[in-house]
Order: C-alpha cells, then structure tokens, then sequence
C-alpha cells in the first residue's frame, strides 16, 4: 500500500489548513512553554495516582464486602469459630491506623491534591500562559503538519 493508498483509506493526520487551533501569546517564550509542559506532565502523573488510589479505596471496599459474605458461608458451613476469628479481626478493619480508605482518599484530595492543582493552575496563570497543554497543543500541531512535497 502506497501513501496515496493509505490516505484514501484511512484519512490524513495532517491539516491541511495548517493552522494552529491554540496560538501562542506573543510574549511567551520556548523555555516557559517547555517549564509549563512539564508542570502539566507531573499533574498527570498525580491524576494517575489519584485514580489508583480511588481504585485501591474501590477495591478495598470490595474486599470487605466479600469477606463479610465470607463470614456468612462460614457460619452456613458450621465454621463459626473460623468466622468470628475472620470477623473480629479483619471485617471493617483499618487500613492505616485510624483510617479507611475513604479518609485516606479525602486527606489526599484535601491535603495534597487539592494544592498541587491549584498551585500547577496559579503559576500557570502567572506565567502568562492560563491555557492548559500547551506544550502539546504545540506538539499536535507540528505533527499535523503537511509533510513537505519531494
């Protein structure tokens, strides 16, 4: 399959306007650009571990459900003993001491995620730059560029 093949058949990445959907404040410089991508890039990485977080706290959750379910198919298989051990030490237990796993999630989103957000928006903002994803916004266009005719 040729490029010309290729294009009929799954369209082009490119633009053919070439035009740029987020242009640049005129004022705004390479190394502010590439400074704010990689703030961005580091709130992505938080926003990750936030979602593994809220899936930990998801599947805990879970966890203790099914283990009080455990509970009941003990005691229906004459197992009480085994059940009130699983019971009185496992069932609604802590996760950290004196927490569950929504209060470790809202003591991050409070404490920590909450901050780092507001703190990656501000200095954006004072930056001169309040656009969120520059640095790829810039990366898209170049991408998109038509190639250059042989």
């Amino acid at each position: 399959m040729n490029v010309d093949e290729a294009v009929e058949r799954y369209g082009s990445a490119k633009r053919a306007d070439g035009t740029h959907p987020r242009p640049r404040p005129p004022d705004l410089d390479d190394a502010t650009v590439a400074a704010l991508g990689k703030l961005s890039e580091s709130l992505e990485v938080i926003e990750h571990a936030r979602g593994l977080l809220y899936g930990f706290h998801r599947l805990t959750g879970h966890a203790d459900a099914t283990l009080q379910e455990a509970v009941d198919l003990l005691r229906d298989a004459g197992l009480d003993s085994a059940a009130d051990v699983v019971e009185e030490c496992v069932v609604g237990r802590d996760v950290l001491p004196g927490m569950w796993t929504f209060q470790v999630v809202e003591a991050f989103d409070d404490g920590y995620w909450t901050v780092f957000r507001d703190v990656v928006d501000r200095v954006r903002e004072e930056a001169g730059d309040p656009e969120r994803h520059r640095y790829e916004a810039e990366m898209k266009a170049g991408e998109q560029q038509p190639r250059a005719s042989a």
